[in-house]
């Protein structure tokens, strides 16, 4: 009875002194903040937890999204043994005890195990393989949760066992929802403190947070801890509480996982769509967040040449030299030579009139009759009674080095690869080459 005794008073102590964040945990799906995409009133995530029926799911998403708090409600609203493992302190060793513990339950009590496994990422490829055998002939139902792509970086044969829900950025008015919960909470939050949070700190707060519940109960928590009650015994947070609380938001950039294509798509979507201010805002937000300035470089010469062209041949001669030039330089003054050459290709005129060599390609590719036409052929190697290389007309010889000759097989001699668009450069071969081919 007093180790009981005991062991409750413990438990006590460690929920009172657990974090706001933890505190605050909802228990059931009504209290869930946010994510009503997949659990809004008869979605089928939201059925299958009632109906407790969840099957293997994997849920990824941002920090602070609900994955871990989404898992313990499955927890609570199941029949089944709920056993929880974190993937960065387990191994296979600690899955084998899961699995001989869950196949007892079943064989004993016909009690199925529910395993979630957070941060399943880092698991590698063998890791991930010792789930499958268990998962496939249904020993326990496992819950994956991930801040990462779950297509990059777990096993396509484990992939395809689950159900998978993307749970995305908590939206503004649900964060404030959870601020005005956390100060009138007088058992889990500060209801029993006289708490003034400000609009503006509260608005601060919310910004910055950038739709991690998390990241913003934290802040909340030191914001309160941290500030004297006044003379009324009132705890006031004004704005420059609130900016001292949650300083400054640290860019959300994974180099592996979806921020990273995500933000390099939206840039080199921008640079192609001739806008700098957004360009220079997707490569800040690359470079803030410590992206190797050489990958960068390396998608702007691809733009400047799929992109721009030979509307304006210049742009891979700039992106190269500043290119070359931040490598004598480096950071911090480096920045400044990606910034040229964003800024350059951002407002270069525009043409993807190279894709010709794609159609050039299927038509090598389709094509049964590709020889070489006679007069091309080289006559440096055959005897002059094969007729290789006779009646080619050397271009030099004729006025303006031009002279008008098949080049291309018979087959496909009226083909044009290569459309010219209106812009630079290339509107000023159109009306030569339109001259030339009407001769």
């Amino acid at each position: 009875m007093s180790q009981d005794l005991f062991a409750f008073n413990s438990d006590q102590v460690l929920e009172r002194n657990a974090p706001l964040a933890d505190r605050l945990r909802p228990t059931t799906i009504d209290e869930f903040v946010g994510q009503h995409a997949i659990l809004a009133e008869g979605r089928l995530l939201r059925r299958a937890i009632e109906a407790d029926q969840v099957g293997n799911l994997l849920l990824h998403g941002p920090p602070g999204v609900g994955k871990t708090t989404l898992a313990r409600i499955i927890a609570l609203n199941t029949r089944s043994h709920f056993s929880n493992l974190n993937a960065v302190s387990s191994g296979v060793k600690e899955i084998r005890k899961e699995v001989e513990a869950a196949r007892e339950r079943l064989g004993r009590y016909g009690l199925k195990t529910i395993l979630f496994l957070d941060e399943v990422h880092r698991f590698n490829s063998a890791q991930q393989d010792a789930l499958l055998p268990w998962v496939e002939n249904g020993t326990l139902i496992l819950i994956g949760a991930t801040t990462q792509n779950p297509y990059f970086e777990v096993n396509k044969a484990l992939i395809s066992r689950f159900r998978i829900f993307r749970l995305t950025s908590i939206e503004p008015k649900e964060l404030h929802k959870l601020l005005v919960r956390a100060l009138k909470d007088s058992k889990k939050g500060f209801g029993d403190k006289d708490v003034c949070l400000s609009n503006e700190a509260a608005n601060h707060l919310v910004d910055i947070a950038n739709g991690d519940a998390r990241c913003l109960l934290n802040a909340l928590e030191f914001a309160v801890l941290t500030t004297p009650q006044n003379e009324e015994g009132v705890i006031n947070i004004d704005l420059n509480i609130a900016e001292e609380s949650i300083q400054r938001r640290a860019v959300r950039y994974d180099k592996q996982g979806d921020d990273h294509f995500d933000t390099i798509s939206a840039f080199i979507k921008s640079l192609r769509g001739s806008d700098p201010d957004a360009a220079l805002f997707w490569m800040a937000r690359m470079i803030e967040a410590g992206e190797n300035p050489s990958y960068i470089f390396r998608r702007m010469l691809i733009s400047a040449a799929e992109d721009i062209g030979l509307a304006d041949p210049q742009a891979i001669v700039v992106v190269q030299s500043c290119a070359a030039a931040f490598d004598r330089v480096g950071l911090p003054e480096g920045i400044y030579f990606l910034s040229e050459a964003a800024i350059y290709l951002a407002c270069a005129e525009k043409s993807n009139s190279i894709l010709a060599i794609l159609k050039a390609q299927r038509s090598v590719r389709d094509s049964q009759k590709q020889d070489v036409p006679k007069h091309l052929r080289d006559s440096h190697r055959s005897p002059l009674d094969s007729g290789d290389g006779i009646g080619y007309l050397y271009p030099h010889d004729f006025p303006d080095n031009w002279v008008s000759q098949q080049y291309l097989p018979d087959d496909l001699s009226r083909e044009n690869f290569w459309q010219p668009s209106s812009n630079g450069w290339e509107a000023q071969r159109i009306k030569l080459l339109s001259k030339r081919k009407n001769i």
